[in-house]
């Protein structure tokens, strides 16, 4: 396995500095003017999650987990809630997910967190806007990881963690756009002391070794991995209803030989100091890179690391042959975000086995208690993973179609899109291309339920997965499929196309 290397060359550029300090304080967390909805019901797949931003007073207290207050039927194991898949229910849960994007979309961030624009500025003062991070700027991909991590429904001070997470450097960046001897400070007065800690600890800790080789490449076999999401599922829908099974199940007893109940001990990428994380740390860290590389992973890296495969091993190192950006192609990333998620359930399960049993292994450690792991809408909630072959096999089938229909008809276009939906139904743009095919050639039903499809897959990513275009773009574009296969109408000429852009 690859290992990335912590001690990477610095800039040149002055609002660059590096340090080998570091240093641990209590925590509190600030409030925020604004939290995600209550209620967001996954369709057509009827399970949701429930993003809530509760205020923390400091990580010294008692694990909390989602609670709903719906009028549906629960689901005791994830606290997420079955519903009917009736279009007006589909229509009312694209209007929830929208409300939720649209202090984005339209740039109104102060509605998002009434800090949130300082913070931004913040961040510009120090240079983050002119520095380049793989498909825009430093700045860009701050802010998408915070909105991504904020329309997931991460608490606050998770989602704080989200905009500064490599503001320190990391082990992945070179990018200390503050100084972690000096600028410990100014971050901690501009988001508190608990969303600066978790900051801190992100940016000292061996990432790649945390995610990858203590994580995931311990779960090699996805079917194995899949069979503890279902054991799981069973055991903590059990335990709620009091029934409790042994102990040494196969499924806690692999977790906690990966992940044990009192967590890990890291060394610092830079002192090479004991840096322990417990579980609850883990899991965020893993949720917060699950956002972070969804936002910046296209092509271009599979070229870097030969990940021919799809498996994100980090083994190749073409570091010639990738040219930057490359030809755009969406990436290979998604099983391996697949497997985080479900490795990410897995923990939040056996917390919960943890507090139902209480049981205070789980809570040795007193750094994390009140932060509070809620599930990401993506992968059916984070209980499914994606083949790197079909992933393959999806992305290929994608962009054939969407290079070729030109030259093939959109008759063989429909149908390369159609296996790429098959083979991967957990992306939004195969389906806003088929929406758009459908609207040209009249067949205005299918439009609105491929457009529809579309759009709540694209407001739960928070990211695109086609990257030759911004998540803005992409939403824009979808609502106006919709918009328009309601009217049933379509435009017949291609001054006609680039007259469309009004959204209602």
């Amino acid at each position: 396995m690859m290992r990335l290397d912590s001690e990477m060359r610095l800039t040149d550029n002055p609002f660059f500095h590096f340090s080998n300090t570091g240093g641990h304080r209590q925590l509190h967390q600030q409030p925020s003017s604004f939290s995600c909805p209550t209620h967001l019901m996954a369709v057509p797949r009827p399970l949701c999650h429930s993003p809530t931003s509760p205020l923390l007073s400091n990580l010294n207290t008692n694990i909390q987990t989602d609670t709903r207050t719906q009028v549906c039927r629960c689901n005791p194991l994830t606290n997420q809630t079955t519903l009917p898949t009736t279009s007006e229910t589909q229509s009312t849960y694209l209007q929830t997910l929208l409300e939720s994007g649209r202090p984005f979309l339209r740039g109104e961030l102060e509605k998002t967190d009434v800090n949130l624009p300082s913070l931004i500025a913040v961040l510009k003062s120090v240079g983050a806007g002119e520095c380049w991070h793989k498909h825009g700027s430093f700045l860009d991909h701050l802010v998408d990881t915070y909105r991504i991590l904020k329309l997931w429904g991460a608490p606050d001070a998770v989602c704080l963690c989200g905009l500064f997470h490599s503001a320190y450097s990391n082990s992945y960046l070179s990018l200390a756009i503050f100084d972690p001897s000096t600028g410990r400070d100014t971050i901690r007065t501009h988001v508190g002391d608990m969303a600066e800690q978790l900051i801190h600890l992100f940016c000292i800790i061996p990432r790649q070794q945390l995610v990858h080789d203590d994580l995931l490449f311990h779960y090699p076999d996805e079917s194995e991995l899949l069979q503890h999401l279902i054991d799981s599922e069973k055991s903590l829908t059990n335990a709620r209803k009091g029934v409790f099974e042994a102990r040494d199940e196969e499924w806690r007893k692999k977790l906690k030989l990966v992940l044990p109940a009192d967590g890990i001990v890291l060394k610092h990428i830079k002192t090479g100091e004991d840096v322990h994380l417990s579980t609850k740390i883990v899991a965020t860290f893993l949720l917060i890179t699950m956002a972070d590389f969804s936002d910046q992973f296209f092509g271009f890296q599979d070229v870097l690391f030969d990940n021919s495969d799809g498996t994100m091993q980090f083994s190749g190192n073409d570091y010639a042959i990738g040219l930057w950006p490359g030809d755009g192609k969406p990436g290979l990333w998604m099983n391996s975000i697949s497997r985080m998620g479900a490795i990410y359930t897995l923990i939040m399960r056996e917390e919960q086995m943890c507090t139902i049993e209480q049981s205070q292994s789980a809570n040795i450690n007193s750094q994390d208690k009140e932060i509070k792991l809620v599930t990401p809408p993506v992968f059916d909630n984070c209980t499914k993973v994606l083949s790197a072959k079909d992933h393959i096999e999806a992305r290929d089938w994608y962009w054939e179609g969407v290079c070729n229909a030109s030259k093939k008809g959109l008759d063989w276009c429909e149908e390369v899109l159609k296996r790429s939906v098959e083979k991967n139904p957990f992306v939004a743009e195969p389906h806003v291309v088929l929406g758009q095919i459908y609207l040209s050639q009249g067949r205005f039903e299918e439009a609105q339920k491929e457009s529809e499809e579309g759009l709540r897959l694209l407001l739960e990513w928070g990211s695109p997965w086609d990257k030759r275009m911004l998540w803005e773009g992409w939403v824009a574009w979808c609502r106006v499929l919709v918009m328009k296969s309601k009217e049933k109408s379509w435009p017949d000429t291609s001054w006609g196309i680039l007259n469309l852009g009004l959204v209602r």
